[in-house]
Order: C-alpha cells, then sequence, then structure tokens
C-alpha cells in the first residue's frame, strides 16, 4: 500500500504505530531508529581520472570501519559495540536509544584495481574513498586468419 510522504518521511509515522514487516526492516529500525532508511548515504562524483566517493557514518570511530576488496566488489562494513562498563560508570540508565550493531554496502568498481590503488580518509563523520580510473588491459586485436 502506498502512503503519502513529506521529506522523505511517512506521513503516518507519528500517528499510527504500524507494525514492521520483515526481519531484516526490524533490525535495522532498532539499529538505527525511525531513519534507518537514510543510513550510510553515498555521493559518488566522477573526475578525470578518479571517482569520489563520500559515505556517511555519524557516530563511528574509524577502527570501526572496514574496507575489503573482493572479485571488483568494494564492500565498506562499520561495527558499533556499545560498552556497557562505560553505562555503569555514567549513572543509571534509565533510558537507551544507541544499539550495537553492523552495516555494510557494496559496490562494483571492477576487476583491475588492487588494494593498494584504493585510498581512503575518514574525518568528520565521512569516509572518503578515492579510487582511480584504470583501463583493462587491453585484449589482442581480432585478426581474421586466412585459410590457403
Amino acid at each position: 500500500m502506498l502512503r503519502p510522504s513529506i521529506f522523505g518521511e511517512d506521513l503516518f509515522d507519528d500517528w499510527f504505530d504500524l507494525p514492521d514487516f520483515g526481519d531484516l526492516d526490524r533490525v535495522e529500525r532498532k539499529l538505527y531508529g525511525h531513519h534507518a532508511g537514510r543510513v550510510m548515504k553515498t555521493d559518488v562524483h566522477e573526475h578525470d581520472d578518479h571517482y569520489e566517493f563520500d559515505i556517511d557514518l555519524p557516530g563511528f570511530k574509524k577502527e570501526e570501519i572496514k574496507l575489503a576488496l573482493n572479485n571488483g566488489y568494494l564492500t565498506v562494513s562499520a561495527a558499533k559495540e556499545l560498552d556497557k562498563d562505560e553505562n555503569d560508570k555514567k549513572g543509571k540508565l534509565i533510558r537507551q536509544e544507541r544499539y550495537s550493531g553492523s552495516m555494510q554496502r557494496s559496490f562494483y568498481i571492477g576487476d583491475n584495481l588492487t588494494e593498494e590503488d584504493i585510498k581512503a580518509s575518514f574525518k568528520h563523520g565521512v569516509l572518503s574513498i578515492n579510487i582511480p580510473k584504470k583501463e583493462k588491459e587491453k585484449l589482442p586485436e581480432k585478426k581474421q586468419i586466412l585459410i590457403a
């Protein structure tokens, strides 16, 4: 059923507590709240010699983010753990809206790149990835062979 939305929000979210359907949807909503659809938003910019990815990862530390390159796919994953001891030191916890968990997203970048080609930095909750444009090795031109 289609529901009207305003600014990316469902109009009826605040009026009715509608049930979530599907296990994945429940996990994302539990981990990231009502705005789970906005997690890991990515901008991809193309330049003459490279591509630049900017991925929003607010609330994560650099140590909690991992990049992996496998079969031409760049996978960005982030995992967050909450420290139970830290909550005890700060006093009695009345309400907790932050959860631990993980998320990931994959992008196909081509088979001709290696881990050394990819450069990444993390600053102010934004992961910036620089991926150079590389041409595939040229295959030998097709030549016609004449039968004598």
